[in-house]
């Protein structure tokens, strides 16, 4: 937000109330100013967005964030942007004067704990990267609408790999463990 990410202290006293009421949180990325046109010509979309959502992780977790506002359920957008992919290297180069910022549980433990939607990521080596990091329990539908129109992102549901019962879970069950009020609303 405003060149800023999620984890710096400015907003600790936003994520302590969200901690309080075990708030669902769900964060969408935009494409930070400094890095608008670092690409002339190709589209932000491809490459800074799928950063930001990345940027905004690593800002959660190297803060102290995650490990202190463990009730927070998180919601990443777009598969993750590159989480899956980089998280090794965010264990392999963790800052070792950061250490005492990260989960007790380690850096791919809370990663897991995160949740991700599938807006613009629905595709095969997506979800691949997405499913080695966390169960198909913690992905969700996204459509990422208005800027993609949810057919077309309903449409690429098929390309994912997911089996009959995955995409139940992806496309319904799982928003529904998330936010059982919903429940009440939606028939069996």
């Amino acid at each position: 937000y405003d060149e800023r990410w999620l984890g710096e202290r400015v907003f600790w006293p936003v994520l302590e109330e969200l901690d309080r009421r075990a708030a669902v949180v769900f964060v969408h990325p935009t494409t930070p100013g400094a890095c608008r046109t670092l690409l002339p010509g190709i589209p932000t979309m491809m490459a800074e967005v799928p950063q930001d959502t990345t940027r905004a992780v690593i800002s959660l977790l190297f803060s102290g964030a995650l490990a202190r506002f463990r009730q927070i359920r998180f919601i990443f957008c777009h598969a993750g942007g590159s989480v899956p992919i980089v998280s090794g290297r965010m264990r392999d180069y963790s800052p070792p004067e950061l250490a005492a910022n990260l989960p007790a549980e380690g850096i791919e433990a809370a990663l897991r704990r995160l949740h991700y939607d599938i807006a613009v990521g629905g595709n095969r080596s997506a979800i691949a990267a997405l499913t080695s990091l966390v169960p198909t329990s913690q992905i969700l539908f996204g459509s990422d609408h208005p800027y993609r129109p949810l057919a077309e992102t309903a449409a690429t549901l098929r390309q994912t790999g997911f089996s009959e019962a995955e995409l139940l879970s992806v496309c319904r069950d799982n928003a529904l463990a998330l936010l059982p009020r919903l429940k009440l609303n939606v028939g069996s």
